[in-house]
């Protein structure tokens, strides 16, 4: 009998010791997703490169295994400010600290030391796919008249799949988001203009790799290298001479608003 591709789930919980499975559940630790793309087992593999009286392969013989992870999710709020979003344990395995304003606001910032992970379960109908020690980047996508998006990419520790029963997910911690529009994305500014945004991607950029020595194994955030693209509707030069800026070399800031009711508004920053 085949599995169901339409029947899958993701569950995914921070870890309190890297590597060491922090036992997600259904009932707290479901991630609303789509567009999931997963390489069960990925790796490095050597070959033997025997010298053989005939023709023909030698054996490859495998090296390291790890599982890769690729998935979208919507961008929105918690639902309460102060609260953070569900999608808050994927952030921080992403390099990035988290702090709670109670009542106000939960605040994610890129950091470079003190990096957590994740265990990640990937079940498609009864099979069970676990990856410990998971971390990853993301790329935050928002275009005119289209759901914004988080874009996640994460590598994680392999374990050899088993046939475990699917768990029964609770989605109510996703709140419904909104469409970029003029009703609900505003305060964009590039360079301290407000112009016409069509679409912005802001990718964090991360290096992250699956490190394995003898009596080591490990997935490492080594470098970040953000970078984004923005389009917007040209201005006068008497309104922004973007194109001098970028002749000096001149850096500025950006900052953009997404979600017009409390609770369920994301802002994003870059000073430079």
């Amino acid at each position: 009998m085949s599995l169901k591709t339409n029947k899958r789930t993701i569950l995914a919980k921070t870890e309190s010791t890297y590597g060491t499975d922090p036992t997600p559940t259904g009932s707290a630790n479901a991630i609303l997703l789509r567009n999931l793309s997963v390489v069960p087992l990925d790796g490095e593999f050597v070959n033997r490169d025997l010298i053989r009286g005939y023709f023909g392969n030698s054996e490859t013989l495998v090296a390291s295994t790890r599982i890769r992870l690729d998935f979208e999710c919507e961008l929105a709020g918690s639902g309460a400010a102060g609260t953070a979003p569900a999608y808050g344990t994927l952030l921080k395995a992403c390099a990035m600290s988290e702090t709670v304003n109670a009542g106000t606001s939960v605040v994610y910032t890129p950091i470079s030391s003190a990096i957590g992970s994740c265990t990640i379960y990937f079940n498609v109908d009864g099979v069970l796919f676990q990856a410990q020690g998971c971390r990853g980047t993301y790329e935050i996508s928002i275009n005119a008249l289209q759901i914004p998006v988080i874009k996640f990419s994460f590598t994680g520790l392999y374990e050899a799949p088993t046939d475990t029963s699917a768990p029964t997910c609770d989605y109510t911690g996703w709140v419904k988001p909104q469409v970029a529009n003029t009703a609900h994305t505003t305060a964009f500014s590039l360079f301290s203009y407000s112009g016409y945004l069509q679409s912005l991607q802001f990718n964090l950029a991360n290096e992250v790799i699956h490190r394995e020595l003898i009596g080591y194994e490990a997935v490492e955030i080594v470098d970040r290298k953000p970078n984004g693209t923005f389009l917007i509707e040209c201005p006068t030069i008497a309104q922004k001479d973007y194109f001098s800026l970028a002749e000096a070399g001149t850096t500025g800031a950006l900052s953009i608003l997404h979600g017009s009711t409390g609770g369920n508004k994301v802002q994003l920053d870059a000073a430079n």
